[in-house]
């Protein structure tokens, strides 16, 4: 007969109930403790990662459209990049229109790149190389289309911004905008 120990209440020495469930205890809470103790040591890290709050101030940018007329255009800066803002006139609206989609690089109707039919919105760096076309100015040269032209390698752009001719595979690409009113717009 094998001679086995028992405690009072029939169970195995050091195999009483009350120790789980306190050592348990003890377990989760240091857990507990030790991943909050982590959480808070590493906040300051993870925080220093976020963006800055003058970077989250060119996140976006309003201009104001009052003072351009038909024809003119401005550059403004948003995130670093030109933005081509162009007040079109009726031939220039037109001449966008005219064009065939079968006759482009990158296929895009002027409809789809403008939000009013008077005013072109889009990044000024032309997607070959990153440089940035001439044709916002008075007297700048602006390529076989009237648009915009890069001198770099002679990509042409249409009045719509679309690549035409040259090396250039995208069109000029249209930031995020909405006009808050009839003259004024906010980028990004």
């Amino acid at each position: 007969m094998a001679d086995t120990a028992t405690t009072a209440d029939g169970a195995p020495p050091g195999d009483t109930p009350t120790e789980d469930p306190r050592r348990d205890f003890l377990l989760i809470s240091t857990v507990a403790v030790g991943a909050v103790g982590t959480a808070l040591a590493a906040w300051p890290f993870i925080d220093n990662m976020n963006p800055s709050k003058d970077v989250l101030a060119l996140a976006s940018t309003e201009v104001d459209l009052s003072p351009i007329e038909e024809g003119q255009a401005i550059t403004v800066v948003w995130r670093g990049k030109p933005i081509f803002i162009r007040k079109r006139t009726k031939k220039e609206i037109k001449a966008a229109k005219a064009v065939k989609l079968e006759q482009m690089k990158d296929p895009e109707t002027d409809d789809k790149r403008v939000q009013k039919v008077e005013w072109l919105v889009m990044i000024g760096v032309c997607t070959h190389l990153g440089c940035i076309p001439t044709g916002q100015k008075t007297g700048d040269p602006k390529g076989e289309f009237d648009g915009w032209f890069c001198p770099c390698h002679g990509s042409h752009y249409d009045t719509s911004g679309r690549i035409r001719k040259g090396p250039a595979p995208k069109n000029l690409a249209v930031p995020p905008y909405k006009f808050l009113d009839d003259s004024n717009i906010r980028i990004g």
